[in-house]
């Protein structure tokens, strides 16, 4: 299977941009964005530095028949824009649930991107959930405003652990219910 047709993953459009599965000619502009400390920090998985492999490895598992994460880029070269401007993913869960991450590269923070891109694939709903959380760095507030922005509530704090940052961060969690 080509990894520019991931099974059972759709493409996403909005007026801005798209929402593609990700695919190996994307590797150098994940790895030049998620290699930046600002992203990684915000992020439970991204290491930094960035190790070699880790985006090609990434590629794989989102490309796999047995994948429990959906990966996208935000693309938005349909309107003359950057190629690669960021990733959202979807990872299953049980009982028609799932978790929403996403990161949006430093050069194009506070453009709307983000929200724009959860929106998006919430409003798509491609995995057919009733209910999609996510948890955002509590010393992140604008990755917050984002899930709020999109109609997500706060339901209480916790911690994940991050690897760049080699330690245990406090969380906020929010969902949405869509059934």
């Amino acid at each position: 299977m080509s990894l520019d047709q991931i099974q059972d993953q759709p493409v996403v459009e909005t007026e801005r941009f798209d929402l593609r599965p990700v695919r190996r000619s994307d590797i150098g502009l994940l790895e030049h964005y998620a290699g930046e400390v600002r992203v990684a920090q915000m992020t439970p998985t991204i290491p930094h530095p960035l190790p070699p492999g880790v985006v090609e490895a990434m590629i794989d598992r989102a490309a796999g028949s047995d994948r429990d994460e959906d990966v996208w880029v935000i693309d938005a070269t349909k309107v003359g824009g950057a190629e690669v401007m960021g990733a959202i993913t979807l990872k299953r869960m049980d009982r028609k649930q799932s978790e929403v991450g996403y990161w949006v590269a430093p050069l194009f923070w506070n453009t709307g991107l983000a929200s724009e891109a959860v929106e998006a694939l919430v409003a798509a709903n491609p995995m057919q959930n009733a209910t999609i959380f996510a948890s955002v760095f509590q010393d992140n507030p604008a990755s917050a405003r984002v899930l709020t922005n999109c109609g997500f509530e706060y339901i209480g704090d916790a911690e994940v652990y991050c690897v760049s940052r080699a330690a245990k961060v406090p969380t906020w969690t929010y969902l949405k219910k869509l059934a």
